[in-house]
Order: C-alpha cells, then sequence, then structure tokens
C-alpha cells in the first residue's frame, strides 16, 4: 500500500511540473504621433519563432576570444507577423481623439481574443522615442507579453 501510494504521489509531482511550464508571446502596438496624420501605426505580432541564442555574441576584454556574432539581418527578419492597422493620434485639425478611443477598441479586441486562446497578460510596457526637444514626430510603443501554460 505505502509502495503504491509513493508512485501516486511522485506521478502526482511529474504531472504539477510539467503542467507549470509556460511560453511567451509579445505583442506590440506602435502608435505615430506625426502630426497631419503622415505617420503610420499598426498593431504587430509574430507568427514564427526565433532563438536569440542564434544571434548572440559572448563579449570578453580578451579580444583574441572575443567573438562576435554574424548573423546576417536577413536571418533575423521575420516575414511571417500579423500586422493591424490603427488610426494616428494627429489629423490635420490636431489630436484626434476620436482615433485614440478607436485604437483603444482595436487594441482591447486583440487583448480579448488572446486571453480566449489561453493567454494570460503578464506585463505592459510602453515608452515613446522621439528626435527631442522641438520634434513633433515620434512613436508612442507599448509591449503586451503574455503567457500562457504549455
Amino acid at each position: 500500500m505505502k509502495k503504491l501510494l509513493a508512485v501516486l504521489a511522485i506521478t502526482l509531482f511529474c504531472y504539477i511540473d510539467s503542467s507549470a511550464q509556460v511560453e511567451y508571446t509579445v505583442v506590440t502596438s506602435i502608435e505615430s504621433i506625426v502630426p497631419n496624420g503622415l505617420g503610420r501605426s499598426r498593431i504587430v505580432s509574430t507568427l514564427e519563432d526565433r532563438n536569440y541564442k542564434d544571434f548572440t555574441s559572448q563579449r570578453t576584454d580578451d579580444k583574441d576570444e572575443d567573438g562576435r556574432n554574424k548573423s546576417k539581418r536577413d536571418d533575423i527578419r521575420v516575414r511571417n507577423f500579423e500586422e493591424t492597422k490603427l488610426l494616428n493620434f494627429y489629423n490635420l485639425g490636431g489630436i484626434r481623439f476620436q482615433n485614440i478611443a478607436a485604437n483603444d477598441a482595436v487594441i482591447t479586441s486583440k487583448i480579448n481574443t488572446m486571453i480566449a486562446e489561453g493567454w494570460e497578460m503578464a506585463f505592459v510596457t510602453s515608452a515613446v522615442e522621439s528626435a527631442g526637444k522641438g520634434d513633433g514626430n515620434g512613436i508612442f510603443i507599448t509591449r503586451y507579453i503574455f503567457r500562457r501554460n504549455k
């Protein structure tokens, strides 16, 4: 009886360990803050996997042993990805709040679809990029990081 309980306990622990493995995916929204509606805004998510180790170098102080990664840009590029159009924050009249609300609706739809497919939102990070003082051009980028059990 003790052996049976031990086997059941080990089996249970093996199941718990395998179900705890997770995978991650990133969805990125890029919203243009270029005036007059001249920019491009999109939601982008990849349909391909890449192993970062294939494109990583080990750098050291020893110049003789320092290895530079020789990856070609074409090897890193992803050709299969999903691209969803968003509206720009600005048009000829200035900030367009209706466009922001429309983008919110599209982004919410993407998030709800991901959750319905078994993904859970793990993290969100965002940033703004522009050339600097006096520059009215730039992008607002948000990365939505999702996870789910394998």
